[in-house]
């Protein structure tokens, strides 16, 4: 496997994986075209390659060596495309099979993290067709209010609704589960909000600088993630000292014991009276638009779009790699 510093010419014909099936298929379009022209203008023989059009078995056909997933959501970033390239033993960017699929469901997520003592706000599942109108009115003395109500296996807050009052309950769970079968209603946290990138590998693995998010009215909903720039990024984050070194040593932990590689974004909520930081969700095939926040926090470590690229592409692996190594 290549160095970070190895020629391009070690990487062979490469596959940038874009657009998809998911409900995230416009943002996946825009990350894959961004990474498209970093790695083609560092002279990697680089091609767009749309898994909704093209079969993967393609993929080995045509010649390809590497993949460098730009998916995003379902049939991307749940570990089926992941799968699929572990059989024809093509390596491909970030986590493997099994940390891909328990990642993109928050509640799995959410069980292993809580088994291993990382904190995460308190929850309620519900499954579409077997709640009732009870159970829905239990979540909000169970958790109170505001409840943030959520498809368990979306991104980009797809789905996602900030529930302020007891009525508009029932509504935003039944949207939930129109999009997603397990409904995840959380408690919120309120305070600051921010995202923590994590580069490399097991014992390797590195946290970049901590991003805060402050969005319109608190809102950071899919319009104000990629379409208008209201939402404002600090980077520095200017937190108290020695709260961002925390949360990047948690989320490294939050990270490795899913089980990432190559590379993963973290989204934590810090309580403000207490001050103590909560994980909502791990990426782990993070946005790579003119928006997104990887390359704005490698950035700020000094590691410019092109060579993060680059960087992510020399780390693609498959897992049987991993094991064996």
């Amino acid at each position: 496997m290549p160095s970070q510093g190895a020629g391009t010419h070690d990487f062979g014909k490469v596959a940038v994986l874009m657009g998809g099936k998911s409900a995230e298929r416009e943002v996946s379009l825009m990350s894959g075209s961004g990474v498209l022209k970093a790695l083609q203008a560092k002279g990697v023989d680089a091609h767009a390659y749309d898994p909704a059009e093209r079969d993967l078995v393609e993929l080995k056909r045509k010649g390809f060596k590497r993949c460098f997933i730009a998916l995003h959501g379902r049939f991307g970033e749940d570990g089926t495309v992941q799968g699929a390239l572990e059989l024809l033993g093509i390596p491909y960017t970030g986590s493997g099979v099994m940390a891909s699929a328990i990642s993109i469901d928050k509640v799995m997520t959410k069980r292993v993290w809580m088994a291993e003592g990382i904190p995460t706000p308190k929850y309620t599942l519900l499954q579409r067709g077997a709640y009732t109108r009870e159970d829905v009115a239990r979540v909000v003395d169970d958790l109170g209010l505001p409840v943030i109500v959520k498809p368990a296996r979306e991104g980009s807050s797809i789905g996602v609704a900030k529930v302020q009052n007891a009525a508009d309950m029932q509504a935003a769970v039944d949207a939930a589960a129109a999009l997603d079968a397990d409904v995840l209603c959380e408690q919120f946290v309120a305070g600051d909000e921010v995202t923590c990138p994590v580069l490399g590998t097991g014992a390797d693995a590195r946290a970049l600088p901590v991003i805060r998010i402050v969005a319109p009215e608190g809102n950071y909903d899919y319009q104000n993630k990629y379409f208008t720039d209201d939402t404002k990024y600090l980077v520095p984050c200017g937190l108290p000292e020695g709260e961002e070194a925390a949360i990047q040593e948690l989320v490294v932990k939050a990270y490795r014991v899913l089980g990432c590689r190559g590379w993963g974004r973290i989204d934590v909520m810090i309580d403000a009276k207490t001050r103590q930081p909560s994980l909502l969700e791990i990426n782990t095939s993070p946005g790579m638009t003119g928006h997104s926040l990887v390359p704005m926090s490698a950035r700020a470590a000094g590691i410019g779009y092109e060579d993060l690229c680059l960087r992510l592409l020399a780390a693609a692996a498959l897992d049987q790699e991993i094991v064996q190594a």
